[in-house]
């Protein structure tokens, strides 16, 4: 096969992967028109369209989806190859690309990353925060962090946290003018701050346990964001309860800042885990990557069910 053909069928898997010639442009350091003429050589050689284009789109032709079927796995695999060999240099190189959920990304991800990059100077690492949950294959990352219960079967999972609980506060202000639910149905009658994921398609209903009964709340209330930060941040003013990961409100619970209601519903679950393909080859970096992540210790155990804000856990 001629050397033009392999960077020409390069080039398309891109265009192929992006849907797009600016976003394709941009990754390969070419201008887009320089990408279309390329794909433009490609086509006139192979006798047949390989991409449909119109003014903000960029489609595949059955011919084009055949080829990308037959070509992507053979590229994956040289990728995969080239990485293994840096395991002949002194130290592990390469980058590493990893998803990850805005509270995974910062309690236990990026400590990680930060121990490790001063021992290995050519590792590089690319973090990409997003609360859904991505592809990891289609999106070309190498892994992904999510709790245990949202992983699909087929990935490798590596538990990398302790167990976890959500926490259902409010502030000492709020509590002033409302009374204290009891049971979940007294939720309907309080200001519940919303949080909209894109996993649920909406906001996301406060998931409550106890003694084996699961219920699933639709709350209301004056406010909603897309981020668990500013949810924290508005219970802190008083405006409504609040329902996040116990991580996020620990010290603001022990000092008082929030009060806790309807612990006994919040019971424990599987917490974060590092998931990947099982069919994956580990490349030097992100075997690097995994053993430190392994050693994670930036998350406390939750909770006790008792504790006495501002004095700290119970015995």
């Amino acid at each position: 096969m001629a050397r033009d053909t392999i960077s020409d069928l390069s080039t398309f898997l891109v265009v192929a992967r992006e849907r797009s010639f600016t976003k394709g442009a941009a990754k390969l350091g070419l201008s887009p028109s320089a990408l279309s003429h390329t794909i433009r050589l490609l086509e006139e050689r192979l006798g047949v369209r390989l991409l449909t284009r119109t003014t903000r789109s960029v489609s595949l032709t059955e011919a084009g989806e055949r080829l990308l079927l037959t070509i992507k796995p053979q590229f994956e695999e040289i990728e995969t190859a080239l990485s293994a060999l840096t395991a002949l240099r002194d130290k592990p190189a390469g980058t590493v690309r990893i998803t990850a959920g805005e509270h995974a990304a910062e309690k236990i991800l990026w400590p990680a990353v930060e121990r490790l990059l001063p021992d290995y100077p050519d590792i590089k690492v690319e973090i990409v925060v997003d609360n859904g949950l991505t592809d990891i294959v289609a999106d070309r990352y190498d892994a992904g962090i999510r709790l245990g219960e949202q992983l699909d079967k087929d990935m490798v999972a590596v538990s990398i946290g302790p167990e976890m609980r959500m926490a259902l506060v409010g502030s000492p202000s709020y509590f002033q003018h409302h009374p204290t639910p009891v049971t979940p149905q007294d939720l309907t009658a309080h200001a519940c701050i919303n949080l909209r994921l894109p996993t649920y398609g909406g906001f996301y209903a406060w998931e409550l346990e106890k003694d084996g009964r699961e219920l699933r709340v639709r709350v209301d209330g004056p406010l909603a964001f897309n981020v668990s930060r500013m949810v924290v941040n508005a219970a802190r003013t008083g405006v409504g309860l609040a329902f996040v990961l116990e991580d996020m409100v620990r010290e603001d619970i022990l000092d008082g800042r929030l009060k806790r209601v309807l612990a006994d519903w919040c019971p424990p679950f599987s917490g974060y885990h590092l998931y990947y393909p099982s069919r994956r080859q580990l490349s030097p970096a992100f075997a690097v990557l995994v053993d430190e992540l392994r050693k994670s210790d930036t998350m406390k155990p939750p909770l006790p069910f008792e504790y006495s804000p501002g004095s700290g856990p119970k015995p």
